[in-house]
């Protein structure tokens, strides 16, 4: 059908009472399906950003307890009665003896032994108080000891990257348990590698995996079940350990 043709059927077809013909372009057809296309494809890029970012915000919201920030409530779980208060302050001693006797050669290892015996002041204050004083004192127990593996990490190494080091020095007071991880796996990575160049080590590695093991899984355990009694003095123990072994790469 040529386009002469379809003209004057529409002409005759505009005489038929309640019959009006509209002017139609093939290509509107094609525009319209087009912008369709468009407005289809911008809306499942936009869902599609709005996935990931609820993702991405849910992830952030469940992300560990060691990269969150301390929120301790004056109720904080563990020390449940006397008898478990009086287990937890004698279990934060060891940290204490562990300082007294850890190697002062030079300053570094100074100011690490100093901070050992700084977690277990600032952890039998903790576990010794009562009121809204507990709250601070539970901050002040966590940041003591990522100050403890920071001073490690200076004792171990002559040499620390200085970004890392003025980043542990920015988050400690927001983030203690965040610094405490970084530095502690950098602990693990140079106790192996001494373990394996030195045999006298090995032993001493052995038993601090084996206590590092068994010290995380007390943690979990703690903060899963905080009912539970004794979970904390239990893993104040296996953590004495695991310093103590520490202490043989300063030796």
């Amino acid at each position: 059908m040529t386009q002469k043709s379809i003209l004057n059927h529409s002409r005759a077809l505009e005489g038929v009472h309640g019959v009006q013909v509209t002017p139609h372009s093939p290509f509107d057809l094609t525009e319209t399906t087009q912008s369709e296309d468009f407005h289809t494809s911008t809306g499942r890029a936009s869902t599609t950003e709005a996935n990931q970012q609820l993702l991405m915000q849910r992830l952030w919201h469940q992300r560990p307890a060691c990269l969150r920030p301390i929120h301790c409530s004056i109720s904080c779980h563990g020390d449940q009665n006397l008898a478990e208060r009086f287990a937890n302050v004698v279990t934060s001693i060891p940290f204490i003896a562990l300082g007294i006797h850890a190697p002062r050669k030079n300053v570094n290892s100074k100011l690490y032994a100093n901070s050992l015996i700084g977690v277990g002041v600032a952890s039998s204050m903790y576990h010794s108080s009562r009121g809204r004083l507990r709250k601070f004192l539970r901050w002040v127990d966590y940041t003591m000891i990522a100050t403890t593996t920071v001073c490690l990490s200076m004792a171990l190494r002559n040499e620390n990257p200085k970004l890392l080091m003025a980043a542990s020095a920015i988050f400690l007071p927001v983030n203690p348990m965040m610094v405490s991880v970084i530095h502690t796996g950098m602990m693990e990575v140079a106790f192996a590698k001494r373990a394996l160049k030195h045999p006298d080590l090995r032993m001493a590695h052995t038993v601090h995996k084996m206590s590092s093991l068994l010290g995380c899984m007390l943690f979990v355990a703690d903060d899963l079940f905080p009912k539970t009694p004794y979970l904390h003095a239990a893993w104040h123990l296996a953590a004495a350990v695991g310093v103590g072994t520490c202490n043989k790469l300063l030796e």
